[in-house]
């Protein structure tokens, strides 16, 4: 029989396997960008749905046509948009560009926040695993509950009388 010297080598024993023989390693992840030096990724956030393109530049935010604090007004929904650039320690050097549709403003700023930091990953490789600790690579699947037949809204009923 084979000289058993450690744990490893009786468990690669008996799965008839060698000790020797790695486990192939993960493929490292590549950058992806455009022709015009560019990332793109979709990000979602209840109903709202945010396409954003990300670019090297002085950190100018763009959201449908609109500079950031026009869109956003809400000092709270600026923050969130500068959320992924704070953690991934890159303020001011990435320009974005993102067009968002559906939802209300606070669904939309999570959707572009999602997308900005999808984007962030795909053109630096190396941020995603700040992003990831973090949370925002992780869409938030909570969605309105729909209404049901038989009820007043999602879950509540009408008034009920016994007489």
């Amino acid at each position: 029989m084979a000289d058993i010297k450690s744990l490893d080598d009786l468990k690669s024993a008996v799965s008839g396997t060698s000790a020797d023989v790695a486990a192939p390693a993960a493929a490292p992840r590549v950058a992806v960008r455009d022709a015009l030096g560019r990332s793109y990724a979709t990000g979602k956030r209840k109903n709202a749905v945010a396409r954003v393109w990300v670019k090297p530049g002085t950190g100018k935010v763009t959201v449908n046509g609109k500079e950031m604090a026009a869109y956003f007004a809400r000092p709270v929904l600026q923050m969130i948009l500068k959320q992924p650039f704070t953690v991934a320690n890159v303020e001011g050097q990435f320009d974005v560009m993102a067009t968002v549709v559906g939802g209300g403003l606070s669904g939309q700023a999570g959707a572009v926040k999602h997308g900005i930091s999808k984007a962030l990953q795909l053109y630096e490789p190396g941020l995603r695993g700040a992003l990831k600790a973090a949370g925002f690579l992780t869409r938030d699947s909570r969605v309105v509950e729909r209404k049901k037949y038989g009820k007043a809204k999602a879950r509540k009923s009408f008034q009920f009388s016994k007489r």
